[in-house]
């Protein structure tokens, strides 16, 4: 599913216009956005939760030339599911 095409369901469910729907899907985002920057997490009991973790400087093997790689660590979002999504998902056919 797209931005475009999340918008567009979020209004219909919300029973909003596509241009409200889009301005607090992008409201939320942006929120989002600001806590992670900010270097809170984002938990939604249930649903799931975003976190900045760093990531270790390490060395990789490039699968085509069997070379050595050092890469440099880094910031990066993860996202863990919740308990109850991860079930629905888990029980669809």
């Amino acid at each position: 599913m797209t931005k475009k095409e999340f918008v567009a369901a979020f209004a219909e469910k919300g029973g909003l216009k596509l241009k409200e729907s889009e301005r607090l899907v992008n409201a939320f985002l942006e929120t989002v956005e600001g806590a992670l920057l900010a270097g809170n997490g984002v938990r939604f009991i249930g649903f799931g939760s975003w976190e900045v973790k760093k990531r270790e400087a390490r060395e990789v093997m490039n699968p085509q030339t069997k070379k050595k790689i050092k890469v440099k660590a880094k910031k990066v979002v993860k996202f863990k599911v919740g308990k109850t999504l991860a079930d629905k998902v888990a029980k669809m056919k």
